[in-house]
């Protein structure tokens, strides 16, 4: 899994991998992939085979999606061989600084399952800077009473690199005066100190010109030169003196501008202008955050500090007397750590769907927490807010999972906003919240619910064909196709074959269409197994039943089925003793209605009789019995018209025909039937001469029109001829009531008005349908009455009855 700790090609890499794989399938590893390199590799350099060493297979990769998470991006992972690649400078004093150890920490991705990876790249130092001196120049005077021993502290000079390449030793140039010592500061920088070997002579030489070289010991070492150049003064006995070589001061990082460090004091034993002191930085403009007062030795903030960035200051101070003789003392300035940083919460990989059917503990996201605090105020507790089904585990330094705790459902919410925040432990506690929102993804978990547990529908009979009988609806809480519901037949009890020619159902909308006319009398009910299907994979269904009930609309008429005619299409007969009494049962009229209900209540009416008085009808029975007994006058052959009639709107009737014959015997019976003619149907000359009568009228009426027209052409002044036309013309003789005709076969009644100009009459008939309250009419009471007779000029009226 690792690639060992052996060197690869002439870049210096040593990729190292420390832990092993628990398993090829575990959920996450538990320790550090690790990685070490050298500063300044060249972009697209290879780290190491990220996939191998997480036990990926090359044909994995593509689905794997192998990649890193990181706020920097320095590496990236080749989608081809999963070999991890540099993608940015690695320069480790600007990354890490003076850190005896500088590491990458980040985060590999992986999909399918969703998993990540800790990976550690190491940073190794190489020797890439040589040691700088602030100044290339300096000034030093030094008294010619300066005893031997006497130590001048000189200029440092600066290495970024750490460990062997960084700064190891100072040399002076060779001369016989001065000598030079290393001295090595609590940060372990080290400074060089000149140190008086023999006395100087300002008369015998002035001035001296030294070299101070700076050497670090890299692979090829590096090195720097500064010029010193001593000035030798007249006797100024007494240089002076801080009250301590080093002072150390630990401050807040929260401090103030403005705010007084510490106050380093100087004494000089001299008098007079050799005893003024005057404070300075050996090196000027290295320490912009602070600021120091040349006469008093204060060190005040000029700004802010900041524990994150620079955690310890140390830097020489120089006390300088009017002679001119300097001492020098080391002032370090430790920074302490305030909980000014607030955690955050970064979010190393979201889904774009979280599918509702996710087990328990599906990873959802990773989250990083970062707190660029230290100690207990850089410690992190991170929880989730509200009541969502997801929980965070912790992972390995900061890093968390998200996972489901309990069963999604799309329906009930088809996403949720998770807030999550985290607390440092410091004091006061500092805290932050981010929140995500998270889309659930729609599966078909939900079958189409009918409205209705089932349905019965009713529709009459002779319906037209493809008329909508019934609409069944079912919904389906789910999303998309998982969601679209067709509706078809899956069963009947009607025969396969015929089902598609009386019904069917549309896809779409869940409308049953009759495909014909339905007969009650050939189909009352049928029941259909409606199935409702969405769309998803696998499709689910519902059924409901529906349940069709034909009505009953009175489309047949009764059917006689007694009596019945002969073979030959002759009449039968029955025959009556004579001796019968009252209530003698002659025979039964039987019938039969295909229809249902109401339509099939068969009542029996006598529409024609011989002799009406002498049978009896059973109205409900169809039953015919004596009414009476058979007279000497009445005749032995009788006749009766039946009407059956059904109780449908409207009704529908039939007739039979009743041959009754008063013998004792048949052979009594044969002579009547043959002999004798039927009797005359009185009721039959009756409607003879009402059809007659109405069309004389009709005539009559017609031509006194015709003659009314014509003399209203001939302008005639004489208004007397219209009479009976004006209002007021005829006389009244009464009270008039319009006679109800509504059981005859005449649907209206006419009034006859005869109207006399001098010698000429006209008659003429006119409709009294409706009357008219200026009408004069004179009407008979009589029952009988047909037409009415009006004189314009007399006030008698003639009644003309037709029987």
């Amino acid at each position: 899994m690792g690639s060992g700790a052996a060197e690869r090609g002439q870049t210096h890499r040593r990729p190292v991998l420390l832990p092993f794989l628990l398993s090829l399938f575990c959920q996450a590893l538990s320790e550090q992939i690790r990685y070490r390199i050298p500063e300044e590799m060249p972009m697209g350099s290879v780290v190491g085979n990220l996939a191998k060493d997480l036990g990926f297979r090359v044909l994995e990769l593509p689905t794997r999606k192998l990649r890193i998470s990181s706020e920097k991006s320095y590496f990236t992972v080749s989608s081809e061989t999963g070999e991890l690649l540099v993608s940015g400078r690695l320069d480790r004093e600007q990354i890490c600084g003076r850190q005896p150890v500088c590491a990458l920490d980040f985060e590999a991705v992986a999909e399918n399952p969703l998993n990540f990876y800790h990976v550690s790249v190491e940073i190794e130092d190489i020797n890439d800077h040589a040691p700088k001196f602030a100044h290339v120049f300096f000034d030093l005077q030094i008294s010619e009473s300066a005893q031997p021993g006497t130590r001048f502290i000189l200029g440092s000079a600066h290495d970024a690199d750490i460990g062997t390449n960084a700064l190891q030793n100072y040399q002076l140039s060779p001369n016989e005066y001065f000598s030079l010592l290393s001295k090595e500061k609590s940060d372990g920088s080290k400074y060089p100190e000149m140190v008086l070997k023999t006395p100087l002579d300002r008369e015998k030489q002035k001035s001296y010109r030294l070299t101070l070289t700076a050497l670090d010991l890299g692979e090829p070492p590096l090195s720097s030169t500064a010029q010193i150049q001593v000035l030798v003064t007249d006797a100024n006995d007494n240089p002076p003196v801080f009250s301590q070589e080093i002072y150390r001061v630990s401050l807040p990082e929260n401090v103030r501008p403005g705010t007084t460090v510490l106050q380093v004091t100087a004494t000089d034993q001299d008098e007079g202008v050799n005893a003024e002191i005057t404070f300075s930085f050996s090196e000027a403009g290295l320490r912009p955050e602070f600021d120091l007062n040349s006469n008093t030795g204060e060190i005040i903030i000029l700004n802010t500090l900041d524990f994150e960035e620079i955690k310890e200051y140390s830097f020489v101070l120089e006390a300088k007397d009017g002679g001119g003789m300097i001492a020098q003392c080391t002032v370090e300035i430790e920074v302490l750590d305030e909980n000014d940083n607030v955690p955050e919460v970064i979010f190393q990989s979201l889904p774009n769907l979280i599918m509702e059917d996710s087990e328990l503990g599906t990873l959802v996201a990773l989250l990083k927490i970062r707190d660029k605090d230290s100690g207990h105020n850089g410690e992190v507790i991170c929880k989730l807010e509200g009541d969502t089904p997801f929980k965070i585990l912790t992972s390995s330094r900061n890093t968390y999972k998200l996972v489901t705790e309990r069963v999604l459902d799309r329906e009930k919410n088809p996403e949720y906003n998770v807030i999550i925040t985290a607390t440092d432990r410091g004091k006061p506690p500092l805290s932050s919240s981010s929140s995500i929102t998270l889309h659930i993804g729609d599966v078909n978990d939900n079958a189409p619910v009918f409205q209705q547990a089932s349905y019965v529908v009713y529709i009459a009979e002779n319906n037209p064909p493809g008329a909508s009988i019934a609409q069944v609806s079912a919904s389906d809480p789910d999303l998309g196709p998982n969601g679209q519901v067709s509706y078809s037949i899956a069963a009947s009890d009607l025969e396969p074959r015929a089902l598609l020619s009386y019904v069917s159902v549309s896809e779409q909308s869940g409308v049953v269409f009759a495909q014909r006319a339905f007969d009650h009398e050939q189909l009352r009910s049928f029941e259909l197994i409606l199935q409702a299907r969405d769309h998803g994979s696998p499709a689910l269904s519902a059924n409901v039943s529906l349940r069709v009930l034909v009505g009953d609309r009175n489309d047949n008429a009764p059917r006689v089925l007694y009596p019945a005619l002969a073979p030959d299409g002759s009449a039968l007969f029955d025959t009556v003793p004579r001796a019968s009494e009252p209530g003698y049962l002659v025979t039964k009229v039987v019938a039969v209605d295909a229809d249902s209900g109401h339509n099939a209540w068969l009542s029996y009416h006598v529409l024609q009789a011989s002799d009406p008085g002498l049978f009896s009808l059973g109205l409900r029975t169809g039953e015919v019995r004596t009414a009476r007994a058979l007279g000497d006058r009445d005749a032995a052959r009788q006749r009766l018209l039946v009407a059956v009639r059904d109780g449908g709107q409207p009704p529908l009737s039939a007739t039979a025909t009743l041959h009754l014959v008063f013998a004792d015997s048949l052979q009594e019976a044969l002579p009547d039937l043959s002999d004798r003619p039927l009797p005359p149907d009185p009721q039959a000359e009756l409607q003879f001469y009402l059809v007659v009568a109405l069309a004389l009228i009709s005539v009559l009426f017609l031509l006194a029109v015709i003659l009314a027209i014509a003399l209203r052409l001939r302008h005639s002044s004489s208004h007397e001829a219209w009479g009976c036309f004006q209002p007021g013309m005829c006389t009244k003789s009464g009270p008039v009531v319009q006679p109800n005709y509504s059981e005859g076969t005449l649907p209206y009644s006419y009034n006859l008005c005869v109207a006399h100009m001098g010698k000429t009459e006209f008659n003429f008939l006119q409709s009294s349908d409706p009357l008219s309250s200026g009408q004069d009419i004179l009407c008979s009471e009589s029952p009988g009455t047909l037409f009415s007779l009006c004189n314009s000029s007399e006030s008698t009226s003639h009644q003309v009855s037709f029987h």
